[in-house]
């Protein structure tokens, strides 16, 4: 695989009263607060960010965290490499968005999502979402993107093959193109997680492994190319 091209997911924290200096390089970025309060910086753009709030850069973004609080400011940030052409019409520049402005949307099992950032709102290349899935397990599926997943909240099991394994508040997993997978809420309440993938569509779109779709509304399976990218 050609890492140029990955998704790279990484956990930043920035101490109570602390500042960070950042830049997106070659990439596109997305950030998600998980815990604290603070601000992201940039030339004469100041955001205000607190939990549950998103952020894109667009690629050449230089830009500052700043920790106001008391607390850790700690963010996901995933970085989107050899990103897309900028669309006609989408928005330039950084875009910071709430989660709790988002519509929720239905996918598989009674599962719900809200949409972070996409080609709309400028993310060229990805999109990032908010998932929300109930104690029912789904069918094992697979999608035709790549994807980079950050447990938020709730605990219980993700299984890949032949492999199962615990996950929990923190869990990362990277999971690549047409893996057959299920992810599975095993507790109380609902789990909650927030992920990104390539190329851009949407959450609700997946396939049973024999390739029939798993959800209404989901197209029929597109035939493999050499770009695992642009399925």
């Amino acid at each position: 695989m050609d890492t140029s091209l990955a998704l790279d997911q990484a956990v930043i924290e920035c101490e109570p009263q602390g500042s960070l200096a950042r830049a997106s390089g070659e990439a596109e970025e997305v950030l998600f607060v998980i815990e604290g309060s603070g601000a992201l910086l940039a030339g004469s753009e100041r955001h205000a960010l607190e939990p549950e709030t998103g952020a894109y850069l667009p690629p050449g973004s230089e830009y500052g965290l700043e920790n106001d609080g008391s607390q850790p400011l700690r963010l996901v940030s995933v970085r989107v490499g050899a990103p897309a052409a900028a669309g006609d019409g989408a928005p330039a520049g950084i875009v910071v968005r709430r989660l709790a402005d988002q519509e929720d949307q239905a996918a598989t099992t009674e599962r719900l999502f809200r949409i972070v950032a996409d080609p709309s709102t400028g993310l060229r290349s990805a999109t990032q979402f908010v998932g929300y899935i109930p104690a029912a397990r789904a069918a094992d599926h697979f999608h035709t993107y790549d994807e980079v997943i950050f447990v938020l909240e709730g605990t219980g099991t993700f299984s890949a093959g032949d492999g199962i394994r615990p996950i929990g508040p923190g869990s990362q997993i990277e999971l690549p193109a047409r893996t057959v997978h299920c992810l599975e809420n095993t507790g109380q309440g609902v789990m909650r997680l927030v992920a990104v993938f390539r190329p851009a569509g949407s959450p609700a779109y997946a396939y049973l492994p024999d390739g029939s779709p798993a959800y209404p509304g989901t197209p029929p399976l597109p035939v493999m190319n050499d770009n695992p990218h642009h399925p």
